[in-house]
């Protein structure tokens, strides 16, 4: 059985984990080692994503089997540059372990997202996701996600060509 909740200080080191392997797993073969293992330590690693559990500013849902995290998502401040509404709520991340995928815990966290930008009082919920991730992009075009422009996204030292996507509220 699946079950959801938001994320506690606890688990931060198993989500941790989760995201760097989930990551890792769908994206790593494109990274020279020092740049994928730079973008994990700053993403994952003890300031990053388990220092934003708890943080005003963040909220991060799970996933979780078993009593092992099979997926999540966080929302925030948007972070990219630009002109955003000061309302609209940024989506940084939903990723679902490889093992569950097909199993609904994707569109359960959308959901989720939608909801809580909504409760916020987001007029926008902003995305980025990588330009060949074309399963991703249909994910969220299926919620009425519309593509806005470009987004170098660094990962160590190289860059990714990102695609921002808009979900008007």
């Amino acid at each position: 059985m699946i079950a959801y909740r938001d994320a506690a200080p606890g688990d931060g080191k198993a989500l941790a984990a989760m995201a760097r392997a989930s990551f890792t797993e769908t994206f790593g073969h494109l990274y020279p080692p020092a740049d994928l293992n730079a973008f994990l330590d700053e993403a994952f690693g003890p300031e990053g994503l388990p220092a934003q559990i708890g943080h005003p500013d963040f909220t991060i849902r799970l996933a979780v089997a078993d009593a092992a995290i099979i997926g999540y998502a966080k929302i925030g401040p948007v972070g990219f540059p630009g002109e955003w509404p000061d309302d609209a709520i940024e989506l940084y991340q939903l990723y679902v372990a490889s093992s569950h995928l097909g199993a609904g815990i994707g569109p359960a966290l959308m959901d989720w997202a939608i909801a809580a930008a909504r409760v916020r009082g987001a007029s926008e919920l902003i995305l980025s996701v990588y330009v060949d991730n074309h399963r991703a992009k249909a994910f969220y075009a299926r919620y009425g996600f519309v593509d806005v422009g470009r987004y170098d996204f660094p990962v160590g030292a190289t860059i990714d060509e990102d695609r921002i996507m808009r979900l008007s509220l």
